[in-house]
């Protein structure tokens, strides 16, 4: 697991996900440092990484990232850590627009493609 700061290409990605997943990497995004860790076998294991980095909880959202694929399917915006009915998300989504595109702002200039 890292925390993405600067790009990272997407062949790195592209790497990870052979070793991991086959086809995903799964990637936690904090929308107020613009920041995101990556490479983890659980959200919750990026997010405790952040945690530890001074993130704070409402700011991280779980995405899953697909290398191999582009446009709309690049980013899938599904996870457990989601779930937080307090903060008006009560999904495993990502149901606030604003918050959407502040995590795809986040990975489009932390991603090199």
């Amino acid at each position: 697991m890292k925390i993405i700061k600067d790009k990272i290409l997407i062949e790195e990605l592209k790497e990870m996900s052979a070793k991991m997943f086959g086809n995903l990497v799964k990637a936690v995004v904090d929308v107020e440092k613009k920041i995101m860790a990556i490479d983890g076998e659980l959200h919750a294991d990026e997010e405790a990484l952040l945690l530890e980095n001074s993130s704070e909880q409402k700011n991280l959202w779980g995405i899953n990232i697909y290398p191999e694929l582009s446009g709309e399917d690049f980013i899938e915006f599904d996870s457990m850590i989601n779930l937080r009915p307090a903060q008006g998300n009560k999904s495993r989504g990502v149901d606030n627009t604003e918050i959407r595109n502040n995590i795809l702002a986040v990975v489009n200039k932390l991603i090199a493609r």
